[in-house]
């Protein structure tokens, strides 16, 4: 049975964000290129990915969107969504999990993300899940980094991964000690506790 798919573009401060939930979840959060007929080239993509054609409805991406304003507004520092990650497995699938895990306001090298998705070594292939990732900012992939603390390109989009890294740092400085304090213990021994910020 092919999964009905529903989809809306809405604004965020680096561009407009295309939202599609599917019966499972959040499917894809692809930020836009401002270009003629790239909505419609990232729907066309989509629809091959998810074998639907996703139906403009704002009411089935509400959760998402109101999340996303929240998160904008630095209100929100975890997003609670159902995802369809049913298009990514192996290797990427582990990563994007891992990538789940990186707190609020803190990063982790690829090298990192592969040893917690079981395969030391593989920070290419972390990298690529990153690039590869169907769902921006909800997955966080602008937290990961390079090994020197660089941030990368992200999509080409440099600026947008400085936008979400100091958005983040901003607003979670008022968390202060306790958001310190309580990162590390969640995600345990070996994990990318040590990361440059």
């Amino acid at each position: 049975m092919t999964p009905s798919a529903a989809y809306s573009v809405h604004p965020t401060p680096i561009g407009e964000a295309l939202v599609v939930t599917t019966d499972e979840g959040l499917a894809v959060l692809h930020l836009l290129e401002i270009a003629v007929g790239a909505r419609e080239a990232a729907l066309a993509e989509v629809s091959a990915q998810l074998h639907a054609v996703p139906v403009p409805d704002e009411a089935a991406t509400a959760a998402v969107t109101t999340q996303l304003d929240e998160y904008f507004a630095g209100i929100r520092r975890d997003f609670d969504l159902a995802l369809d990650l049913s298009g990514v497995d192996g290797f990427a699938r582990r990563a994007l999990e891992a990538i789940c895990t990186i707190p609020y306001g803190e990063t982790a090298s690829y090298g990192e993300v592969a040893i917690l998705a079981g395969s030391p070594g593989a920070h290419r292939a972390a990298g690529s899940a990153c690039a590869r990732t169907p769902i921006s900012i909800v997955v966080p992939a602008h937290r990961v980094v390079r090994s020197d603390g660089s941030i990368g390109e992200y999509g080409g989009h440099p600026e947008r991964k400085r936008f979400l890294l100091d958005l983040e740092a901003t607003a979670g400085a008022g968390a202060g000690a306790d958001r310190s304090a309580g990162a590390g213990a969640d995600r345990g021994a070996g994990g990318p506790d040590s990361a440059a910020v």
